[in-house]
């Protein structure tokens, strides 16, 4: 057991209610008042604690995860600063004290996940993941370890399709798992070389290169205009705004952050 800080204010439950808000994530259970993963074959529970948040069991191999998850790479900080020169952005960070957006730890996983929201509802797309999940993945006592891209490269398209993919959708999902795309190095390259890489897959355009820019890469410009959650917040709040796309450069360079927080604004109005 360990405890990892987190620049204060900091609230568990509402950053982390991505895993419950629009249906059961079998890969990220809350349970008892912590969230549980499957992390390297072990179970971890994350639960919160002062300052930050008590991590059972906690290694070296582990950490690094937990922090990817609990997005801690994301600078809240400066962007509360500059959140201050934009009165929407100002009554967001105010109305969302402690609020940091999570991250999804693994690139196979974060684009997995984008294909199954695809044109669905987010509702949806966390019933049909968590099937997947159940039925590919590793199980542990409360969660299920996220399916490995070994095992999916195995699978055939009707397991999938039983599931609740479309025909479609299940091709581009063992597209991917089967691709000679080296998903961990994307980590390197700057954001227009991932974007290209990523939408040269099957399937995976460039809503799903912005999302993986921004839940999985953190990078602090990625603005995934394309989304349809994001253009109605946008509108909402900025309803001189004809261009969702081009509106990003006003947040520059905190358009990912800057995109979370106006979504969770919308969802807790």
């Amino acid at each position: 057991m360990g405890v990892l800080s987190i620049p204060q204010p900091y609230d568990f439950e509402r950053s982390l209610d991505r895993f419950t808000f629009w249906g059961v994530d079998r890969a990220n259970v809350f349970y008892d008042g912590g969230l549980h993963r499957v992390i390297a074959g072990r179970e971890v529970r994350i639960s919160p604690t002062d300052g930050g948040v008590r991590v059972e069991p906690l290694d070296d191999v582990l950490e690094p995860v937990v922090r990817k998850l609990l997005g801690l790479e994301l600078d809240l900080g400066s962007f509360a600063v500059f959140a201050q020169g934009d009165p929407v952005l100002a009554a967001a960070v105010d109305r969302l004290p402690g609020y940091r957006p999570p991250l999804a730890p693994d690139p196979f996983e974060a684009l997995v996940t984008s294909i199954t929201a695809q044109q669905v509802s987010l509702h949806s797309a966390f019933a049909v993941r968590s099937r997947f999940i159940d039925r590919f993945g590793e199980p542990g006592e409360r969660a299920v370890a996220f399916p490995t891209r070994e095992r999916i490269a195995r699978a055939r398209d009707d397991e999938l399709t039983a599931l609740g993919f479309s025909r479609r959708k299940a091709e581009y999902v063992l597209g991917l798992a089967r691709s000679e795309l080296d998903l961990e190095r994307l980590a390197l390259l700057p954001d227009d070389e991932v974007k290209a890489r990523v939408t040269s897959l099957r399937g995976l355009g460039e809503w799903s290169a912005d999302w993986f820019l921004a839940r999985h890469l953190a990078r602090p410009e990625a603005w995934p205009a394309g989304d349809l959650g994001l253009r109605k917040a946008v509108l909402a709040f900025y309803p001189e705004v004809t261009d969702v796309r081009a509106a990003g450069v006003r947040f520059h360079p905190f358009q990912n952050l800057s995109a979370h927080y106006l979504l969770a604004a919308l969802r807790y109005q």
